[in-house]
């Protein structure tokens, strides 16, 4: 496949502190009524002019109806309200072609279409099939503030953490060692660590770490002259040691079977196949744009200093594209499904990039930041934003923002446990942990 590259060219999107608009929505919908309705849209949409009055999608422009189209399965739809999404474009090109192209953006006018509705058959079949329970029904939630509950005495700067779901362990990592803390240190302030993790080499400095879907493993990479795969239970201990072949790892990242592992070098990444523990290649990336790593399906992306994210296939490993997103990429995160990828820059904006189609958006702040931290929730209703000494939990895809937080240190790093009970920064000599409240 030949490289594409593309300009920066997206719509923008304001990250709202007011409620979110949610009465319109009824909590668990009839099936049956689901189904008749979606049947009646359908048609309503070719046949019919639009329920909605005209002025209205022109109103929010490009950005609002391309972020309607999301998959309802990642972004809970009833997030998506009209009046929290105004959007502008950045590219002025773009906005006179898209206005050129009536038919695309702008509403069809005229009378209605003659051809008739569902024949009653149908109708008769969608009202008998029967509303699902209550008690089945999964709702996607999101926390609406959090409580300050502990602090984890590291002794040194906390450059990675990590924290279980299952066990409610806490990993911070930095220079020299791995402290491990229990559930009962999470609600405490000066609680001892129930291990600690000594390097050989007391010179080693972790500067990133993951946790394994299964949250039994761990890898961490960082300034050393291997990856440390990490066996957690029932004592932790060294499993293995990857040879690598630069002198700082500045990012992990893990596939979802937790199979294959990309390791990001200065000019280069390292993909290993951590069942066998073997390099199964290594393969040069631009110099600048090598500080950040995730994959997503059979894609890997990279960035950097130069300001440009790049996707590669990790079947053929050619650079599938390259965007220009203007400023220095800190940081690289998707969500469960893996069809969106957020990417955190120097200027503080959040730029929101769909991995399969041309889409992608910016949450604009405008702040200098030097720490930009992104981690989504794994129940994709929300992710958390860390910039400088700032948390931000934002809810997707409506960027509401959800509650924010304000430490007296430079956050460095940030997770949110699998249970989405539990947001751990690190910083200068501690980390500190943060309950959710629903």
């Amino acid at each position: 496949m030949s490289e594409e590259k593309e300009e920066a060219s997206f719509g923008v999107l304001p990250i709202y502190d007011e409620p979110e608009k949610m009465g319109d929505v009824p909590e668990s919908p009839d099936a049956s009524s689901q189904l008749e309705h979606h049947a009646r849209s359908q048609l309503g949409k070719v046949c019919s002019p639009p329920e909605q009055p005209l002025g209205s999608l022109r109103q929010h422009g490009p950005a609002y109806q391309e972020m309607t189209c999301v998959s309802p399965q990642q972004w809970a739809p009833q997030a998506l309200d009209g009046s929290e999404l105004p959007a502008t474009w950045l590219s002025k090109a773009e906005s006179e072609d898209a206005a050129s192209a009536g038919g695309r953006w702008s509403l069809p006018v005229g009378q209605p279409c003659p051809s008739p509705g569902p024949a009653e058959e149908v109708l008769s079949f969608l009202r008998a099939i029967p509303p699902v329970p209550d008690d089945v029904v999964v709702r996607q939630r999101a926390p609406h503030k959090s409580w300050k509950v502990g602090r984890l005495r590291h002794g040194k700067k906390v450059y990675a953490v990590a924290v279980s779901g299952s066990t409610h362990h806490v990993y911070t990592c930095g220079h020299g060692y791995i402290r491990v803390w229990d559930e009962s240190a999470l609600h405490a302030w000066d609680q001892a660590p129930r291990a600690q993790l000594n390097f050989q080499d007391r010179d080693s400095c972790v500067f990133t770490c993951k946790l394994f879907p299964d949250e039994r493993s761990l890898i961490t990479g960082g300034l050393s002259q291997s990856l440390t795969l990490w066996d957690l239970a029932p004592t932790p201990r060294i499993r293995a040691q990857l040879a690598s072949t630069g002198p700082v790892c500045y990012s992990l990242a893990l596939s979802s079977n937790a199979q294959i592992c990309v390791a990001c070098f200065k000019g280069f990444v390292e993909i290993w196949d951590l069942q066998n523990q073997i390099l199964i290649r290594k393969h040069e990336v631009p110099i600048y744009g090598s500080q950040c790593v995730d994959i997503t399906g059979n894609k890997l992306w990279t960035g950097g200093e130069d300001t440009k994210l790049y996707s590669w296939d990790l079947r053929s490993y050619q650079r599938l594209q390259q965007q220009d997103l203007r400023h220095e990429i800190l940081s690289i995160t998707h969500d469960p499904s893996e069809e969106w990828l957020l990417v955190g820059l120097r200027m503080s904006d959040i730029v929101i990039v769909h991995t399969n189609r041309k889409e992608k958006f910016k949450a604009v702040l405008q702040k200098y930041v030097y720490h930009h931290n992104l981690k989504f929730a794994s129940c994709g209703s929300y992710f958390v934003a860390t910039m400088n000494e700032t948390i931000r939990c934002i809810a997707a895809p409506s960027l509401h923002r959800l509650f924010q937080v304000e430490e007296s240190a430079h956050i460095l790093c940030c997770d949110v446990s699998s249970d989405n009970q539990y947001v751990v920064t690190g910083s200068k000599n501690s980390a500190t942990v943060y309950q959710l409240l629903y």
